[in-house]
């Protein structure tokens, strides 16, 4: 990765206290666009260097983790760059050790996963909501350093970000999912109920950074108040945090089609075409 290309991005900021203005829509689309290049330049590297890549995403309901991991995985390949995004689990995973089921999930050489909500499960909902019981949180909160310690030292580079969002702008978006059809699908009982009980998330989540926030795999905070810079941003630090260059393939020439030598198509009548609706 070139100077010119490098993301710069020395020190996480601050959340601001003054609203900045919105982004204009061709200054994002256009650095966005810029940022998914880079991304297939770091797909390439990883793949060619056979790196093992872990992308967290954690925090606040409708802090915006779901957009940012649309956009960064928007022009990759699937082969390479995955979501894994963990349903509840059965009642055989309840009677394995925590981190078992996420083991199954890690990378493989030449891969990255991006874990939409992780094992941090047990550090956050599970303890809130009664799920888990206080010597499983307190455990948990004794060997997930260790847990992640173990994982950088196997060589996977662990990168942990938190999605901050104030009170008032995570109800201004719950109303509008409230108010959009196509949207109350994001709206889950527990998503609910996590509203109903904001202090005690806020505190499960401060214990949870002192516990967790080690020198090997810190907490990355991104700041989520505007959802386009809060994509900026983070795809900018992602790709700062590894030192990538391009290994994309040069210029690609078709080869001409082989001849039919006699080859006849079947008659389309023999087959069933979906309607021309539109």
């Amino acid at each position: 990765m070139t100077d010119a290309t490098k993301p710069v991005f020395d020190t996480i900021e601050p959340v601001r206290s003054v609203k900045p203005p919105k982004l204009k829509k061709r200054f994002y689309e256009a650095e966005l666009a810029h940022l998914q290049e880079e991304l297939v330049k770091l797909q390439s590297y990883i793949n060619d260097e056979g790196l093992k890549v872990v992308v967290l995403f954690e925090g606040r309901d409708a802090a915006g983790k779901g957009g940012v991991i649309k956009r960064i995985t928007e022009r990759l390949n699937p082969r390479i760059c995955r979501v894994e995004a963990l349903g509840t689990p059965t009642e055989r995973e309840k009677t394995q050790w925590w981190f078992q089921r996420y083991v199954a999930y890690l990378p493989a050489a030449g891969e990255m996963v991006l874990f939409d909500r992780s094992w941090y499960n047990r550090a956050l909902v599970e303890p809130v909501m009664g799920f888990c019981t206080e010597e499983e949180y307190k455990e948990f909160l004794r060997s997930c350093p260790e847990f992640e310690r173990m994982l950088v030292r196997s060589g996977i580079i662990l990168i942990k970000y938190w999605f901050s969002v104030s009170d008032e702008e995570q109800e201004r978006r719950f109303q509008a999912r409230i108010d959009d059809t196509a949207k109350r699908w994001k709206l889950s009982p527990m998503d609910l109920e996590s509203r109903a009980r904001w202090v005690e998330f806020s505190k499960a989540k401060d214990i949870m950074f002192d516990h967790t926030d080690i020198k090997q795999a810190p907490w990355y905070v991104v700041n989520a108040e505007d959802k386009k810079r809060a994509r900026l941003n983070c795809i900018s630090h992602l790709l700062s945090m590894i030192d990538y260059e391009d290994r994309t393939s040069g210029a690609i020439e078709l080869p001409p089609r082989q001849p039919d030598q006699g080859y006849i198509r079947p008659p389309k009548s023999e087959q069933t075409f979906v309607p021309d609706t539109y």
